[in-house]
């Protein structure tokens, strides 16, 4: 049998990405609310380190009114943790906080294995799924930023020395008295830090391109939200046949997923599938995946999607409000609370969401239901063109007529000798175009 991880590492020598939770014993408090509050904090920290690819073992709950500032956990619970840490084996103890590095170290000494904090769990989590150039820079810059202040050595690495070449990165007239190597960790990750907000900063004119795009040709953006694994891949699958990945763990997507759709009248939109929202997510991640909130602040409707099977959707729909809170014009874009799960939730328990979200759609990604009235709602809240002509389009501009079927909303459509003729609705846009095609004189406007 091999021997269990519990031996600590230099932590300088560990990108958090690479951290192997494998048997783990879950540490929460319970310092506000009921018990069962917290129970459910824990109980999601076990479905997130199930994510992460660990076992979960066991879990621990101490009740106190404040953190114990040096170890977390009381003096006594801390030496009980330590006895469970040991009767099962476990490599990794996962705090559900975020800790202060102190905290941390001394947590370590008394159990005697890692300590991870739920911070540096979702980082590890983010970090396995991140498929994008971008969404990858995103993610280590966010563990960096976490790692940095915690940097810790053991033994000799805390005294060695590295002068010259090595500690500046260059050769002669660099040479210095040198640097203990955390000092060296800590400038090598400043430097890799400055590097990955220049080349994140670089890959913003690409996606505002695309967003501009999206906007010059007056294309609807609808956005999905909600809490993770809440079931927005799926119904995002159903509406666009996206092939999006669906699986049954927390935050399986983490790229932004741009597809196109249709209403039934055959308007073009974007929907966009987002990575899910967490309690307390960690603030290292709000920075780092901004791409994906300002999508949601330019959207011209948010799709939020609530699992309805979950036992507490409402705390999850305040948790994803909490987060939109802080995202720039989120607060003024049109919602539509999506119950989804419907095939396995409980019927008592969707009509009390009902209740309270009296325009909320109940659909099952699984059976179909709802979805025609989704698209429904989606089609009420899309902005319709909303300016009205009557013209005649020659036949040679077949394109003309193409684009006011894609982007306006056609009342009628006839044809006769010197072209076809079109009652619509129609944008901004396309009004530019007719004049421009000298199809509209500029006096014919409509207000």
């Amino acid at each position: 049998m091999e021997s269990l991880s519990t031996e600590r590492e230099d932590i300088t020598e560990v990108e958090y990405r690479q951290v192997r939770l494998e048997r783990v014993i879950l540490v929460g408090l319970w310092t506000q609310g009921t018990l069962e509050q917290a129970e459910d904090s824990l109980r999601e920290l076990a479905a997130l380190a199930e994510t992460a690819g660990s076992t979960v073992l066991d879990g621990l709950i101490q009740k106190r009114d404040l953190p114990d500032t040096a170890t977390y956990l009381g003096s006594g619970k801390a030496r009980e943790l330590r006895d469970l840490v040991a009767a099962h084996h476990a490599d990794t103890v996962i705090v559900d906080s975020e800790l202060a590095p102190s905290q941390r170290r001394a947590l370590e000494d008394i159990v005697d294995a890692k300590v991870i904090d739920r911070t540096a769990l979702i980082l590890d989590i983010f970090a396995q799924h991140a498929k994008s150039k971008e969404g990858k820079a995103q993610v280590e810059l966010a563990q960096l930023e976490y790692l940095l202040p915690r940097l810790r050595g053991w033994g000799e690495s805390m005294s060695r020395q590295a002068g010259g070449r090595v500690a500046g990165g260059e050769g002669i007239g660099s040479r210095g008295p040198g640097e203990t190597k955390i000092e060296l960790d800590r400038r090598r990750i400043r430097q890799r830090m400055a590097k990955l907000r220049k080349d994140i900063k670089n890959m913003e004119p690409a996606r505002k391109t695309r967003r501009a795009s999206r906007t010059k040709n007056r294309i609807p953006a609808v956005v999905v939200v909600g809490y993770t694994n809440a079931g927005k891949s799926s119904l995002m699958n159903v509406l666009t046949d996206a092939g999006v990945l669906v699986e049954n763990v927390l935050f399986a997507t983490l790229d932004p997923t741009v597809r196109r759709a249709y209403t039934a009248d055959g308007r073009e939109y974007t929907i966009t599938d987002t990575v899910g929202f967490v309690r307390h997510l960690p603030t290292q991640l709000v920075e780092a995946f901004r791409s994906t909130l300002e999508e949601v602040g330019q959207a011209d409707v948010l799709v939020h999607v609530v699992d309805a099977s979950h036992h507490d959707p409402v705390g999850q729909i305040e948790a994803v409000h909490d987060v939109l809170a802080d995202v720039e014009g989120a607060s003024e874009v049109p919602e539509l609370i999506v119950l989804s799960k419907a095939d396995i939730a409980d019927p008592i328990d969707i009509a009390v969401l009902q209740a309270r979200y009296p325009n909320s759609v109940v659909v099952s990604a699984v059976t179909g239901e709802g979805i025609d009235e989704l698209r429904e709602q989606i089609d009420a809240l899309l902005p319709r063109p909303s300016i009205l002509v009557k013209v005649v389009i020659p036949f040679d501009r077949g394109d003309l007529v193409c684009r006011i079927h894609e982007d306006g909303e056609i009342f009628s459509e006839t044809y006769t000798e010197h072209g076809t003729e079109l009652h619509a609705n129609i944008t901004e846009e396309i009004v530019g175009l007719l004049v421009e095609a000298g199809i509209l004189e500029r006096a014919e406007q409509p207000s």
